[in-house]
Formats: structure tokens, sequence, C-alpha cells
């Protein structure tokens, strides 16, 4: 049985209370941890503001040995690290190494960025006010910051706010997932580890309401990372006070299947866009909107391609979907299948649920009033709406509260120029899924899809600030 261990600053430690996870695939313990409390956050932030006092002596060249190092051990430890995540989430095992592979990538990302950062001089004289000086900015790291993560990547979610936090000369507090634990354990222990590492720069503490409440609401932090639900982020706006603060909240991410798309492709790429990773993805694609002329031939194919998905044992290789979390969210997407069936949408792809297993579903002739269509899933469930043109297509994609990534699939240029300005979303994507992200790229969403954005580059830039220097 794997065991989780707690973190304060480099020394680890160890609770009298402990928990345990059940994987979701055969209900067996698969690993343990301590339970913490507020008092645990408060240990953790202080050790972590002392830390950072301490830690201005090195070098950056320092910090960005110790997480190319961090990224060369996950590389040779490859396969522990994609079990822990089978194991906890469920997750089929040839995505999990997937998302090992990512992780080390964000993490070499994050070193090479924190080399590129750089300041810019000023021309103070450039005004009637101003006279010549030496005057430049540069970006100075924040200090401590507080970063949490959610279930569904529990890994390289977790690497894109530890690498550039850390890399950027911040001390971190990190608060895995409650539901994997053990994987955000291992990857904090490798820093720790690491001989390159700056002592007591990172700090592990696990738990819920309490815990996160207490690390947000402290006055030690200078930045708040978060990545989860818009309920939970709304109660780390109200508390955080004044701090930078950074929420990737999902999405509601929909596509426009054009006239002119090559529907084979599109309908391929679509029945990976809903149901990768059970639908549990911020960018899971959850509406289609297709024209009129193309909505028959296009459901047809996408039921075709969906069919050819295998559900079952994550530990199997050609595994394409394990089951959900746990059995409520697999209920709950039954509840919401079946109310929309009522309402008058057309099971394409009947709703099937095995107690955590949720098979994927796709419903035709669904309205922009369903719920379904109208608030995040977070299942393999895809809703079709069929549409007129462009425009209603676009209009209906807008009409949201979310705005993570949408995307087109069109060979019309016009359109597609059109749809880069419409599109009101953080991201968008041209002939492919909106569950498309590269880890080098800027990722985040508008509206209550959140605030900031992620990648190393841009992370660095999110948990530094600029200082502004000028010699007379």
């Amino acid at each position: 049985m794997n065991e989780a261990r707690l973190y304060f600053g480099s020394t680890p430690a160890i609770k009298e209370k402990i928990g345990e996870i059940k994987s979701p695939f055969n209900d067996k313990v698969v690993s343990i941890f301590p339970i913490c409390n507020a008092d645990d956050a408060k240990k953790a932030l202080k050790i972590a503001k002392e830390a950072f006092e301490k830690s201005k002596e090195f070098p950056l060249s320092r910090r960005v040995e110790w997480i190319k190092d961090v990224a060369k051990k996950i590389k040779e430890n490859k396969e522990e690290f994609a079990l822990s995540i089978t194991k906890e989430v469920g997750k089929p095992i040839s995505f999990s190494r997937v998302e090992v592979d990512r992780c080390i990538e964000t993490l070499e990302l994050s070193a090479q960025a924190a080399i590129g950062l750089v300041g810019e001089t000023i021309n103070t004289d450039a005004t009637l006010s101003g006279k010549k000086t030496q005057a430049f900015y540069k970006r100075v790291p924040l200090g401590v910051v507080v970063a949490i993560t959610p279930f569904n990547f529990p890994l390289n979610l977790a690497a894109h706010k530890l690498g550039p936090a850390l890399v950027a000369g911040n001390s971190v507090v990190f608060k895995p997932t409650p539901e994997a634990p053990y994987t955000g354990y291992l990857l904090a222990k490798t820093f720790i580890e690491s001989e390159y590492a700056i002592p007591d720069m990172l700090s592990v503490v696990y738990g819920d309401a309490e815990v996160g409440n207490a690390l947000v609401s402290s006055d030690i932090p200078r930045k708040i990372s978060f990545t989860g639900s818009v309920a939970v982020g709304k109660i780390i706006m109200k508390n955080a006070g004044i701090k930078k603060v950074s929420l990737e909240l999902g999405g509601n991410a929909a596509t426009f299947i054009d006239k002119s798309a090559d529907l084979d492709m599109a309908a391929s790429r679509c029945s990976v866009g809903a149901f990768v990773n059970s639908g549990q993805v911020c960018i899971s694609l959850q509406r289609i909107y297709v024209h009129e002329d193309v909505y028959e031939e296009f459901a047809k194919k996408l039921a075709e391609d969906t069919h050819r998905l295998k559900v079952g044992d994550p530990y199997e290789p050609d595994t394409f979907m394990g089951p959900l979390i746990n059995e409520e969210a697999a209920i709950r997407a039954q509840n919401w299948v079946e109310s929309a069936i009522k309402a008058g949408a057309r099971a394409i792809l009947p709703p099937k649920r095995e107690g955590r297993y949720f098979y994927p579903a796709i419903l035709a002739d669904v309205t922009p009033d369903m719920k379904i269509v109208c608030e995040e899933v977070f299942a393999p469930i895809v809703s079709l709406v069929k549409v007129k043109s462009y425009d209603e297509a676009i209009k209906m994609m807008n009409d949201s509260p979310y705005g993570l990534q949408f995307s087109i699939f069109t060979n019309d240029l016009n359109i597609t120029k059109r749809f880069i300005d419409d599109a009101e979303a953080g991201g968008v994507v041209i002939n492919d899924i909106p569950t498309l992200r590269f880890d080098i790229q800027p990722y985040g969403g508008v509206k209550l899809s959140g605030i900031g954005r992620e990648g190393p580059k841009f992370a660095i830039e999110e948990f530094t600030e600029i200082k502004s220097v000028v010699i007379c």
C-alpha cells in the first residue's frame, strides 16, 4: 500500500489520523495519507515564509538545475508515477503514461522559460516631464505561493504550478487533490529529495475545506493558484483578500461542424474530445453545433467512432475509458442524461451505468435551455445541436457563463477568420477538438472559466511581479 507523507518544508512528518484512498476501479485501498488540519496549514505557511527569506542567496542557475533534476528523476521512474495515477483516479494506464510524459515536458519547459525571463530598459526622458536616468524593470518572485490541484490530471497540473512557481524563486505550500494524495506526494518528494533542492522551499499538506481555507485566507501567501470548480473558486476569491489569484475553473467546451468540414476527421476527433478521461477534463467536448445540411450524417459517424472506444479495465493498455472518480459522479451523469431525454433529447447512444462506470452517451436534438448544455457535466456525455448557420452556432456557443476553449471544423477561410475573433474563449482551435492543449501554450479562460494563464512561460509571469528601478 502506498503511503503519502506530510512535509513541513523539507522535513517529513506523520499524523495520528490517517485517511484511505480506494481505487475507483475495484474499490481496494491503494493509498493512505495523513489527515491534516488548519494548524498544519499555518505551520507550513510559516516555514515557507522563513524559507523564502533564506532562499534569496541561491542563484537562478541552482533553481534551474533543481527543476531539470526533478524532470530527470521522474523520467527514470515513469512507470511508478503512471501506476500511481491509475490506482488513485482510475485513469487508463496508457493515458497515465502520457500524463507522466507531459509532466516531464512541463518541468523542462519551466526551466527553459525561467532562463528567458527578462526585464526592459525605460526611456525616462521620452516625456517633457521626464529626465535622463538609468531606468529599468525586473521581475522578482512574489514570496509564498499556495498551489491547490484537482484529481483529473493529478501529476501534470501539479507540475504546471510547482515547476514555474519554484523556478521563479517562490516558496510553495502544495495541497494536492484529496482523491490522489500519493501521486502529489511522489511529485513533491522528488522535488524535496533532489540534490539541488533549496531547503524548505516546498511543503505538502492534505485536506479539504478546513485546510484550504486556512491556506487561502492567511496573510502570508502572496499568490493562490487553484484549479477546480467554480463554486470553490468563488469561495477563494471571497476569502483570499489582497493577493494575486489564478483560477482555472473548468468550462463547457463547444465546437461547430460546418457543412464544408471533413466529417470523417471531425467525427473521429470529436469522439476522442468528448470521452477521453471519461469526460473528466475541463476542456472536454460537451457541446457540438452541427450545420443542418450534415447533421444526421455527422451524428451517424460520431456514433460509429464512439462504438470503437474500449471501456473497461484501466490497467489494460488498449482501454480508452475507465471509471469515473466515484459512484456519485456516475449517478449524477445518469440523472442528467435521463432528464434531458425526458425533456425531448434523443439518445443516439443511450445512457448506461455500471457502478462507477458511465458509458459514452451521445444526445441529439438537444435544445439550448437544457441543463446538459448549460452547465459543465464533467462526464462522458456530448450533446448535438442542429443549427442553420455559423452565425447561429457562434451565438449559442458564446451564450454560456464559461469560456475556456472552443473549436471549429471548417474548410471555409472566411468563417475561420471570423471565428477567431468571435469566439468568447481563452483559446480557439481550428479543425480539431477544443480538448486540444499543448503544455507550452498559454492556457486559461474568460468569464467563469477563470483568471490568469498557465503554461510555463506564462505561469512564471503570474508567479512574479515587476519591480521598477530608477538610477538618477
